[in-house]
């Protein structure tokens, strides 16, 4: 049980905030996480790792010289919302570009490529590689689809070793993508681990069984066992690796036998004896081994295996010193402490002096959000209703969650005497939307309200082909994040029907307002023929059935959205000519 705490909810930002206060040589405190508190030379590429809370020493305990440059740190087992991670890497970014590094779980993906997107809108080159060396997740020839577990490790330190010694992004890239590719893991289970303030755990193994190929987030395995010997153990991590071994594995490999909570450390090197000497029978050189709680899951009994093939390039990076809270390799010389803004490090915000005209269309965007604020209230029960049909229930709630912060941080943005722009407005609006309604919707509406801002950027006027641009990088936005196509029943299929239609009237001569209400007619339309459409994405996939002959929520809160926005345009334009035509 996880039994020291005041308030559960605050568990993941006190133990961080404690975190740091113990370990002040290697880390500061950021606004979303943990930068180096040691200078970091001008030009370095920044090794950004992060995930949820609750698997220390990832990853705020791998952030020093020779690995992490920062972590993004998220609540207990959650990502990081994108505004996190997009701060945290702002503070991290020395000018020689950004790499982030996490395992491959959805919501890390959504909310780490909404910053990513948004890290190089702003002229900061930022590269993602993901982690997934679980065996267990996904069979090897979709290796893409495995999620990461303790080959975190692998993949941080090599790239954090290439990154020390300044080369540059693209061969920092080029050396975390190979050390993924060879690095392949598998995790066994005894118990379940405790969340603060819950009285269970989050399951439980049986009474003389073992799960194998558990996840780090309290996921149990994909089978239950008998419980083997130690010898046994060891035979059967060992033997389902080296069938896994990538094409050209070579004979050096480095083990890492990673405990996940609560088993000890005498118990961790007695399996990692017997480990040994199997790798030895198989003909393979023991390098530079790890045996210890390196990537943990709060309290759970349970261990993983890690084997990275070397060649001759990761070896030396592997090999390489590195000096971090949690992870220390060889000598460095010291890193001199640097200055960071304020006592938590926060990275100041720049000064805007916006245009009059970004000024008011700054105002406007506010009162377009109200608007979307008020549909998404008026609909959040039936928007609720209808994803519970092959989902969980909570779209409704998520997007009313989402808009109200939105709103809150869009009219604080506007409320100084020079007001802001919309790019301001809009991306204030996006992250607070991002970071409060989490999820797949969170991160997917956060980043197109963002991307919308900053096509409409500060400028001295604004024409329609403004308003083209704003609709492009709103769609795109969630198509490159979210990666859903037409016909997978996802927001995407009313969401492209609506841009298309918006395009073919604006280009045709129509005025942005009228070309607004075709889109959302589109848009609209669309979104009730995904009743027909069985979902390919998401959580209602494994519920196609049930979803047939209801749309999707997604789809659906997207349609009236747009209605309520074009009818808000449509009577200002309106009023607007009113008012001409009086004077």
């Amino acid at each position: 049980m996880t039994q020291i705490f005041d308030n559960p909810a605050d568990f993941a930002d006190e133990a961080l905030d404690g975190f740091v206060a113990a370990n002040r040589g290697y880390v500061a405190r950021v606004d979303g996480g943990v930068v180096r508190s040691t200078e970091v030379p001008a030009g370095q590429v920044a090794l950004v790792v992060g995930g949820g809370s609750g698997h220390y020493p990832a990853f705020a305990g791998l952030v020093g010289p020779g690995l992490a440059t920062a972590s993004a740190c998220g609540n207990m087992f959650a990502s990081p919302a994108a505004g996190q991670v997009y701060r945290v890497a702002k503070a991290a970014n020395a000018g020689g570009g950004v790499l982030l590094s996490y395992g491959n779980y959805a919501g890390d993906v959504l909310h780490f490529g909404q910053a990513q997107l948004r890290l190089n809108a702003e002229g900061i080159e930022t590269r993602t590689v993901l982690v997934t060396d679980d065996i267990a997740s996904a069979p090897l020839d979709q290796i893409e689809k495995r999620r990461g577990i303790a080959g975190d490790l692998t993949v941080f330190k090599i790239a954090g070793a290439a990154a020390e010694t300044g080369l540059s992004l693209d061969e920092v890239e080029r050396l975390a993508i190979r050390t993924n590719y060879r690095t392949r893991s598998l995790g066994v289970a005894f118990d379940g681990c405790t969340l603060p303030g819950a009285k269970e755990p989050l399951f439980h193994v049986p009474a003389g069984q073992m799960s194998l190929g558990l996840g780090i987030h309290g996921e149990p395995g994909i089978s239950e066992h008998p419980m083997p010997t130690a010898s046994e153990l060891a035979e059967l991590l060992v033997s389902k690796l080296l069938a896994d071994k990538p094409d050209d594995a070579g004979s050096r490999v480095v083990p890492i036998v990673n405990g996940l909570g609560t088993v000890k450390y005498d118990e961790l090197f007695l399996l990692f004896g017997k480990i040994e000497k199997l790798l030895v029978a198989a003909g393979l050189t023991v390098v530079e081994p790890e045996c210890g709680e390196l990537v943990t899951s709060l309290d759970m009994s349970g261990l993983s295996l890690t084997l990275l093939w070397l060649d001759e390039e990761l070896e030396q990076y592997w090999a390489a010193p590195a000096d971090t809270p949690a992870f220390r390799k060889g000598n460095l010389a010291p890193h001199p402490r640097r200055e960071l803004a304020g006592p938590e490090a926060e990275v100041a915000a720049d000064v805007e002096r916006p245009t009059a005209a970004a000024a008011e269309l700054g105002r406007q965007a506010v009162a377009v959000l109200a608007q979307v604020r008020d549909v998404v209230v008026e609909h959040e029960a039936e928007l609720g209703r209808l994803d519970a049909i092959a989902g969980d229930g909570d779209h409704g709630i998520g997007m009313r969650r989402g808009v109200d912060a939105a709103v809150a941080a869009a009219e604080q943005a506007a409320a100084n005497r020079a007001g802001a722009s919309a790019a301001r407005v809009l991306t204030a609006a996006g992250e607070a939307w991002s970071e409060r309604a989490g999820g797949t919707s969170g991160a997917l509406w956060g980043s197109a309200i963002i991307s919308a801002g900053l096509a409409l950027g500060n400028r001295d006027s604004y024409a329609g082909e403004d308003a083209a641009a704003a609709v492009t990088s709103f769609v795109d936005a969630i198509t490159e994040l979210g990666k859903a196509d037409l016909g997978d029943k996802t927001m995407v299929d009313a969401l492209l029907p609506f841009r298309d239609a918006f395009l073919a009237a604006f280009d045709g001569g129509t005025p942005v307002s009228g070309a607004l209400a075709a889109a959302a007619a589109a848009a609209q339309k669309a979104a009730e023929q995904t009743s027909a459409l069985r979902p390919l994405k998401g959580r209602a996939r494994p519920l196609a059935e049930k979803s047939l002959g209801h749309p999707d929520p997604g789809a659906v809160s997207f349609g009236l959205i747009a209605a309520r926005i074009s009818a808000h345009i449509e009577s200002e334009v309106a009023a607007a000519a009113g008012q001409g035509a009086q004077q």
